[in-house]
Protein backbone atom coordinates (compact mmCIF):
# COMPACT_ATOMS: atom_id res chain seq x y z
CA UNK A 1 0.00 0.00 0.00
CA UNK A 2 1.79 3.39 -0.93
CA UNK A 3 2.96 5.65 1.97
CA UNK A 4 0.79 8.30 2.11
CA UNK A 5 2.46 11.65 2.56
CA UNK A 6 0.74 12.61 5.69
CA UNK A 7 3.01 14.60 6.86
CA UNK A 8 1.44 17.12 4.66
CA UNK A 9 -1.56 16.78 6.41
CA UNK A 10 -0.66 15.99 10.47
CA UNK A 11 1.29 19.55 10.22
CA UNK A 12 -0.31 21.78 13.50
CA UNK A 13 -2.33 24.66 12.84
CA UNK A 14 0.24 27.88 11.89
CA UNK A 15 -0.37 31.04 13.08
CA UNK A 16 0.29 33.85 10.10
CA UNK A 17 4.03 34.98 10.36
CA UNK A 18 5.38 37.67 8.49
CA UNK A 19 7.40 36.36 5.61
CA UNK A 20 9.75 39.25 5.42
CA UNK A 21 9.30 39.85 1.64
CA UNK A 22 10.45 43.23 2.20
CA UNK A 23 14.18 41.88 3.11
CA UNK A 24 16.50 39.42 1.45
CA UNK A 25 16.59 35.82 2.31
CA UNK A 26 19.26 33.19 2.36
CA UNK A 27 16.92 31.03 0.55
CA UNK A 28 14.86 32.84 -2.05
CA UNK A 29 18.49 34.55 -3.14
CA UNK A 30 19.75 31.23 -3.90
CA UNK A 31 17.02 30.71 -5.77
CA UNK A 32 17.44 33.53 -7.85
CA UNK A 33 20.49 32.51 -8.64
CA UNK A 34 19.72 29.03 -9.80
CA UNK A 35 16.75 30.49 -12.28
CA UNK A 36 14.13 30.12 -9.35
CA UNK A 37 10.73 32.23 -9.64
CA UNK A 38 9.91 32.05 -5.63
CA UNK A 39 11.62 35.56 -4.60
CA UNK A 40 10.59 38.75 -4.44
CA UNK A 41 12.68 42.17 -5.56
CA UNK A 42 14.25 42.29 -2.15
CA UNK A 43 16.26 38.84 -3.30
CA UNK A 44 16.39 39.88 -6.59
CA UNK A 45 18.43 42.68 -5.21
CA UNK A 46 20.71 40.90 -3.56
CA UNK A 47 21.41 38.29 -5.89
CA UNK A 48 22.59 41.34 -7.87
CA UNK A 49 25.17 42.25 -5.46
CA UNK A 50 26.15 38.21 -5.13
CA UNK A 51 27.19 38.48 -9.16
CA UNK A 52 28.70 41.73 -8.58
CA UNK A 53 30.62 40.51 -5.78
CA UNK A 54 31.11 36.85 -7.30
CA UNK A 55 30.62 36.96 -10.68
CA UNK A 56 30.81 33.48 -11.19
CA UNK A 57 27.81 33.05 -8.56
CA UNK A 58 24.92 31.67 -10.76
CA UNK A 59 27.11 28.86 -12.04
CA UNK A 60 29.08 28.25 -8.69
CA UNK A 61 25.35 27.61 -7.50
CA UNK A 62 24.79 25.07 -9.64
CA UNK A 63 27.72 23.46 -9.21
CA UNK A 64 27.11 23.48 -5.59
CA UNK A 65 22.89 21.84 -6.46
CA UNK A 66 24.66 19.29 -8.52
CA UNK A 67 27.84 18.13 -5.87
CA UNK A 68 24.69 17.89 -3.59
CA UNK A 69 22.70 15.44 -6.04
CA UNK A 70 26.10 13.85 -7.00
CA UNK A 71 26.96 12.65 -3.26
CA UNK A 72 23.27 11.57 -2.93
CA UNK A 73 23.34 9.43 -5.48
CA UNK A 74 26.82 8.27 -4.72
CA UNK A 75 25.71 7.08 -0.94
CA UNK A 76 22.26 5.26 -2.43
CA UNK A 77 24.43 3.48 -5.14
CA UNK A 78 27.48 3.00 -3.78
CA UNK A 79 27.17 3.15 0.22
CA UNK A 80 23.79 1.75 0.59
CA UNK A 81 22.34 4.61 2.19
CA UNK A 82 18.47 4.78 2.18
CA UNK A 83 18.29 7.31 4.94
CA UNK A 84 18.52 10.91 4.55
CA UNK A 85 18.97 14.05 6.85
CA UNK A 86 18.99 17.10 4.79
CA UNK A 87 19.03 20.71 7.21
CA UNK A 88 18.73 23.94 5.17
CA UNK A 89 17.38 22.17 2.46
CA UNK A 90 15.87 25.79 0.59
CA UNK A 91 13.17 26.16 -1.67
CA UNK A 92 12.54 23.13 -4.01
CA UNK A 93 14.42 22.89 -7.08
CA UNK A 94 13.78 19.68 -9.23
CA UNK A 95 15.62 17.24 -9.15
CA UNK A 96 15.66 17.41 -5.16
CA UNK A 97 17.21 15.55 -2.91
CA UNK A 98 14.49 13.15 -2.22
CA UNK A 99 14.38 12.48 -6.00
CA UNK A 100 18.04 11.58 -6.44
CA UNK A 101 18.12 9.43 -4.21
CA UNK A 102 14.89 7.52 -4.75
CA UNK A 103 15.69 7.10 -8.64
CA UNK A 104 18.24 5.16 -6.94
CA UNK A 105 16.68 3.53 -4.23
CA UNK A 106 12.75 3.98 -4.31
CA UNK A 107 12.65 3.11 -0.71
CA UNK A 108 14.70 5.45 0.56
CA UNK A 109 13.60 8.11 3.74
CA UNK A 110 14.22 11.59 3.50
CA UNK A 111 13.71 14.38 6.40
CA UNK A 112 13.91 18.18 5.03
CA UNK A 113 14.57 21.10 7.65
CA UNK A 114 14.36 24.27 7.33
CA UNK A 115 12.41 26.94 9.16
CA UNK A 116 11.59 29.76 6.74
CA UNK A 117 7.35 29.64 6.17
CA UNK A 118 7.82 29.91 1.95
CA UNK A 119 10.25 26.75 1.78
CA UNK A 120 7.75 25.21 4.17
CA UNK A 121 4.44 25.55 2.12
CA UNK A 122 6.66 25.03 -1.10
CA UNK A 123 8.21 21.97 0.00
CA UNK A 124 4.27 20.31 1.44
CA UNK A 125 3.72 21.35 -2.19
CA UNK A 126 6.43 19.61 -3.68
CA UNK A 127 7.96 16.93 -1.87
CA UNK A 128 5.85 14.17 -3.11
CA UNK A 129 7.94 10.79 -2.29
CA UNK A 130 8.03 7.28 -4.61
CA UNK A 131 5.59 5.26 -3.03
CA UNK A 132 7.92 2.63 -1.99
CA UNK A 133 9.40 5.38 0.33
CA UNK A 134 8.94 8.19 2.36
CA UNK A 135 9.45 11.96 2.55
CA UNK A 136 8.58 14.31 5.62
CA UNK A 137 9.48 17.81 6.24
CA UNK A 138 10.56 20.10 9.98
CA UNK A 139 10.23 23.13 10.91
CA UNK A 140 13.09 23.86 12.46
CA UNK A 141 16.29 26.05 13.42
CA UNK A 142 19.80 24.57 11.84
CA UNK A 143 21.14 25.32 15.23
CA UNK A 144 19.02 24.12 17.44
CA UNK A 145 20.45 20.25 16.65
CA UNK A 146 18.32 18.71 19.70
CA UNK A 147 14.92 20.60 19.26
CA UNK A 148 15.27 18.65 15.30
CA UNK A 149 16.80 15.25 16.81
CA UNK A 150 13.40 15.50 19.45
CA UNK A 151 11.34 15.61 16.64
CA UNK A 152 8.56 13.09 16.54
CA UNK A 153 8.19 12.93 12.96
CA UNK A 154 12.12 12.80 12.17
CA UNK A 155 11.59 9.73 14.67
CA UNK A 156 8.60 8.25 12.46
CA UNK A 157 10.84 8.57 9.45
CA UNK A 158 13.70 7.48 10.36
CA UNK A 159 15.69 5.23 12.28
CA UNK A 160 18.65 6.50 13.60
CA UNK A 161 19.28 2.81 14.59
CA UNK A 162 20.46 2.41 10.96
CA UNK A 163 22.69 4.72 8.75
CA UNK A 164 21.85 8.40 7.83
CA UNK A 165 23.36 10.70 5.97
CA UNK A 166 23.17 14.48 6.71
CA UNK A 167 23.34 16.81 4.19
CA UNK A 168 24.21 20.29 5.58
CA UNK A 169 25.11 22.55 1.55
CA UNK A 170 25.52 25.84 2.12
CA UNK A 171 24.23 25.89 5.61
CA UNK A 172 26.73 26.63 8.05
CA UNK A 173 28.09 29.27 6.70
CA UNK A 174 24.89 31.77 7.79
CA UNK A 175 25.72 30.11 11.75
CA UNK A 176 28.40 32.40 13.12
CA UNK A 177 30.98 31.47 15.54
CA UNK A 178 28.46 32.63 18.40
CA UNK A 179 26.23 29.81 17.35
CA UNK A 180 29.35 27.66 17.77
CA UNK A 181 28.41 25.49 14.45
CA UNK A 182 31.00 22.84 15.35
CA UNK A 183 29.01 22.02 18.24
CA UNK A 184 25.72 21.47 16.34
CA UNK A 185 27.75 19.37 14.00
CA UNK A 186 28.76 17.50 17.04
CA UNK A 187 25.60 17.19 18.33
CA UNK A 188 23.80 15.86 15.14
CA UNK A 189 26.52 13.24 14.15
CA UNK A 190 27.05 12.03 17.59
CA UNK A 191 23.46 10.85 17.13
CA UNK A 192 24.22 8.70 14.19
CA UNK A 193 25.27 4.83 14.23
CA UNK A 194 28.75 3.88 12.07
CA UNK A 195 28.34 3.43 8.58
CA UNK A 196 26.72 7.08 8.48
CA UNK A 197 27.82 10.14 6.65
CA UNK A 198 28.33 13.80 6.81
CA UNK A 199 27.65 15.98 3.76
CA UNK A 200 28.82 20.16 3.95
CA UNK A 201 29.43 22.72 1.28
CA UNK A 202 30.26 25.77 2.27
CA UNK A 203 31.51 29.29 1.35
CA UNK A 204 35.18 29.58 1.20
CA UNK A 205 36.80 32.18 2.25
CA UNK A 206 40.80 31.14 1.53
CA UNK A 207 39.70 31.01 -2.74
CA UNK A 208 37.96 34.47 -2.71
CA UNK A 209 39.06 36.52 0.15
CA UNK A 210 37.60 39.92 -1.46
CA UNK A 211 33.67 37.85 -3.30
CA UNK A 212 33.56 36.44 0.17
CA UNK A 213 34.13 39.72 2.59
CA UNK A 214 32.11 41.35 0.42
CA UNK A 215 29.42 39.00 0.69
CA UNK A 216 29.54 38.74 4.30
CA UNK A 217 29.32 43.27 4.34
CA UNK A 218 26.65 43.16 1.48
CA UNK A 219 24.41 40.75 3.77
CA UNK A 220 25.22 42.12 7.15
CA UNK A 221 23.54 45.12 5.89
CA UNK A 222 20.61 43.84 4.92
CA UNK A 223 20.43 42.03 8.68
CA UNK A 224 22.08 38.55 8.07
CA UNK A 225 25.12 36.97 9.38
CA UNK A 226 27.25 35.49 7.10
CA UNK A 227 30.58 33.97 7.70
CA UNK A 228 33.03 32.36 4.99
CA UNK A 229 35.59 29.96 6.52
CA UNK A 230 39.04 28.56 5.11
CA UNK A 231 39.76 25.09 3.98
CA UNK A 232 41.39 24.32 7.56
CA UNK A 233 38.20 25.64 9.24
CA UNK A 234 35.51 23.76 6.98
CA UNK A 235 37.67 20.35 7.57
CA UNK A 236 36.96 21.49 11.18
CA UNK A 237 33.23 19.82 10.68
CA UNK A 238 34.96 16.88 9.61
CA UNK A 239 36.82 15.67 12.91
CA UNK A 240 36.97 12.05 13.67
CA UNK A 241 35.20 11.47 9.98
CA UNK A 242 36.64 9.46 7.11
CA UNK A 243 36.43 12.16 4.16
CA UNK A 244 35.94 9.99 0.95
CA UNK A 245 38.29 10.81 -2.27
CA UNK A 246 38.47 13.21 -3.60
CA UNK A 247 38.25 14.71 -0.13
CA UNK A 248 37.44 18.60 0.49
CA UNK A 249 37.39 20.41 -2.97
CA UNK A 250 35.34 22.62 -5.02
CA UNK A 251 32.08 21.41 -5.76
CA UNK A 252 32.69 20.35 -9.66
CA UNK A 253 35.22 18.49 -8.85
CA UNK A 254 33.58 16.22 -6.75
CA UNK A 255 33.54 12.49 -8.65
CA UNK A 256 32.45 14.62 -11.74
CA UNK A 257 30.36 12.71 -13.70
CA UNK A 258 31.97 11.96 -17.42
CA UNK A 259 28.69 11.74 -19.36
CA UNK A 260 25.42 13.76 -18.37
CA UNK A 261 22.84 11.77 -16.39
CA UNK A 262 19.26 12.22 -16.23
CA UNK A 263 19.08 13.68 -12.85
CA UNK A 264 20.41 16.88 -11.92
CA UNK A 265 23.71 16.87 -14.25
CA UNK A 266 25.23 20.18 -15.50
CA UNK A 267 27.95 21.10 -17.41
CA UNK A 268 30.23 23.55 -15.40
CA UNK A 269 32.85 25.49 -16.80
CA UNK A 270 34.26 27.42 -13.06
CA UNK A 271 37.93 26.86 -11.99
CA UNK A 272 38.99 26.62 -8.74
CA UNK A 273 39.30 30.05 -7.66
CA UNK A 274 36.32 31.66 -9.44
CA UNK A 275 33.90 28.83 -7.35
CA UNK A 276 34.14 29.94 -3.63
CA UNK A 277 32.88 26.85 -2.41
CA UNK A 278 34.24 23.48 -0.41
CA UNK A 279 32.72 20.25 -0.52
CA UNK A 280 33.25 17.51 0.85
CA UNK A 281 31.65 13.69 2.43
CA UNK A 282 33.00 12.03 4.83
CA UNK A 283 32.11 8.58 6.79
CA UNK A 284 31.11 7.94 10.32
CA UNK A 285 33.06 4.47 10.98
CA UNK A 286 33.19 2.38 13.81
Amino acid sequence: MPDTPDWMTRGESRAPVDLKTDRPHAARVYDVLLGGKTNYEPDRAMAAQVVANVPTAQPTARANRDFMLRATRYLAAEAGVRQFLDIGTGIPTQPNLHEAAQSVAPDSRVVYVDNDPIVLAHSRALHTSDPAGRTAYIDADASDPDGILASALLRETLDLDRPVALSMCLLLHWLPATADPYAVVRRLVDELVPGSFLVITHLARDLDQDGVGGLESDFESSGSQLQGRTKDEVLGFFDGLSLIEPGLVVPHMWRPEPVAVDIGSADMRVDEHRAPIWAGVAAKKD
